[in-house]
């Protein structure tokens, strides 16, 4: 790793590659896992003064005060820029200069043609900000055989391209830049936020939007230190030589469930050609994670790669050249998305808990909220509904993000769970065999982390027919806790399907002409529907 040359770090997950970043991001998760809770020891860095800004702050920042500061640019500036384009004077605090990495991330078309519809990039750009593109995608699990899709997280867009176009655009529309300063701390009046930069810049707004992902230190402020509910640990490689080079992996394991020292896992693998060349390729191993007990650290999950990459690539380690290194943690909350805990402060992307708890990487779920979360915050900011029960409005409930944590604990090993090695294994293929007989319109959009009610029925109805013999495992393997609490949530996931198929079309009229503040309160409930089950999906 310390051969490799890495280049300058960047804002973002994996957007570090050496390996004193991998020493960095291992004691940041040994310190999630060990410990303990202490709320009063964690900087305080928004406080709440009641009353007004005082008038001298005020008449200084008379000219100078910001609709909206985005904190945190990598994710962040798709927001700030849609925002922007509405006419809003905004503003982005970015710790570090705000680039995109060399690593590429990895979506659906239809997922990045989210950004067009809102105004972020035009048609053009979308293409210019494609690195590579593949067919067909693979889903398989030792060896019971494999399921290829087209078109499911086929494209690779270059961060460091999608960045630079984003930027422009929003410096264009009158955006400010704050980069390589970081947030000291946020003083919220009555009627404004005044943030604290590093270097002692003071910048006054009415709304700040948290960008800054998994450990925004606003957000652990609010979750007052608690320890997250799930664990993603991903570690992998983009390599030079592979001469076959022209598919993907979306998901695939080569494994049965294994112990690491003391900590069962469950090996997954994702695998994309990279746009670098035509024999590059970016490797993906990643397991599930319970942070209450003992688990591995990245260095020992690295260490198992090396000796498990070749096989599943079906290519000697000696014949790569490894080109980088990758690694990240993506801890998630089953009390997500966050609600708004202060006026003025709203947590957006990963920060806000919105990705699905079985993905890594916020990128798809920040596209597929973007138009939700900028229409939103615009109608907010025009009526000035600030105070945190209205901006909570924009985090709500969603039964379909709450109903995939059933999916991550299946795919989690446990110990002493009764069940055999092979068992996540063979409860995947069992799933997705099933899927794929039920066609398209119940696989693809599971495949983008889309949970909705009618193939989820359909799915766990074809199992429990086909396969009645696993159901005592799933039992064993998820607990009865959690699949009581999984059917409340599958209970909501209907009720959400039946208020947006039915009763949206019959209220959105009577909406329209309700007061200001009841047509900004219905609309984000009409939105709740819609996206809490999956509706805002639609097959390409």
């Amino acid at each position: 790793m310390e051969k490799i040359s890495s280049g300058d770090e960047v804002g973002g997950a994996g957007g570090a590659y050496s390996y004193t970043a991998l020493k960095r991001l291992d004691q940041i998760w040994s310190g999630l896992r060990t410990a303990r809770i202490d709320s009063e020891n964690i900087p305080q860095v928004v406080t709440r003064i009641p009353g007004s800004l005082p008038q001298p702050d005020r008449t200084s920042n008379a000219d100078s005060i910001y609709d909206v500061i985005v904190c945190g640019g990598t994710l962040g500036i798709f927001v700030a820029t849609a925002l922007a384009s509405k006419g809003l004077r905004v503003g982005i605090v970015e710790r570090n200069i705000l680039k995109g990495r060399e690593q590429e991330w990895n979506i659906s078309r239809k997922e990045l043609l989210e950004l067009v519809q809102v105004g972020v990039l035009s048609n053009d750009e979308v293409e210019y900000v494609i690195a590579s593109e593949f067919n067909p995608n693979r889903c398989g699990f030792e060896n019971k055989g494999d399921i290829w899709v087209q078109d499911i997280l086929n494209l690779g867009v270059s961060p460091a391209k999608l960045l630079d176009v984003v930027k422009k655009r929003f410096i264009s529309l009158g955006g400010a830049l704050f980069e390589a300063r970081s947030l000291s701390n946020i003083s919220i009046y009555d009627d404004a936020a005044i943030l604290t930069l590093s270097d002692g810049e003071v910048l006054p707004c009415r709304l700040v939007v948290d960008s800054m992902g998994n450990f925004s230190p606003i957000v652990r402020q609010v979750r007052g230190g608690k320890k997250p509910d799930g664990m993603c640990l991903v570690v992998g490689t983009c390599c030079h030589g592979f001469d076959a080079n022209t598919t993907s992996d979306v998901i695939y394991s080569s494994s049965s469930a294994k112990n690491i020292g003391n900590s069962p896992v469950q090996y997954f693998w994702e695998a994309f050609p990279a746009g670098s060349g035509p024999q590059d390729r970016t490797t993906y191993m990643f397991t599930y994670v319970d942070p209450q007990g003992e688990g591995p650290a990245l260095e020992d999950l690295l260490e198992d790669y090396w000796d498990l990459m070749p096989a599943y690539q079906g290519k000697p380690l000696e014949m790569l050249e490894i080109l980088r290194v990758i690694f990240g943690i993506f801890p998630t909350y089953r009390d997500s998305p966050l609600p708004a805990s202060f006026d003025r402060v709203l947590q957006v992307g990963d920060a806000s808990g919105i990705q699905s708890p079985v993905s890594f990487g916020g990128f798809g779920s920040m596209t597929r909220h973007l138009g939700r979360l900028s229409t939103g915050i615009h109608e907010a900011m025009a009526g000035d509904f600030l105070d945190k029960d209205s901006l909570s409005l924009l985090n709500p409930y969603m039964p379909n993000l709450s109903a995939s944590w059933l999916f991550q604990r299946a795919m989690s090993a446990r110990p002493n769970s009764g069940v055999s090695s092979s068992f996540i294994n063979e409860l995947l293929f069992a799933n997705f065999q099933s899927m794929q007989k039920l066609g398209d319109r119940v696989l693809r959009p599971f495949l983008q982390d889309v949970i909705q009610f009618e193939p989820l029925v359909k799915t766990l109805g074809l199992v429990m027919l086909s396969q009645p013999q696993i159901l005592p495992s799933i039992f064993k393997q998820v607990g009865v806790g959690v699949i009581f609490d999984w059917s409340v949530h599958f209970f909501m996931l209907g009720y959400f399907t039946f208020l947006s198929s039915f009763i949206d079309p019959v209220m959105r009229s009577w909406v329209e002409n309700l007061p200001p503040r009841q047509k900004y309160e219905w609309r984000r409930y009409l939105d709740a529907w819609k996206y809490g089950s999956g509706l805002d999906y639609h097959q390409e």
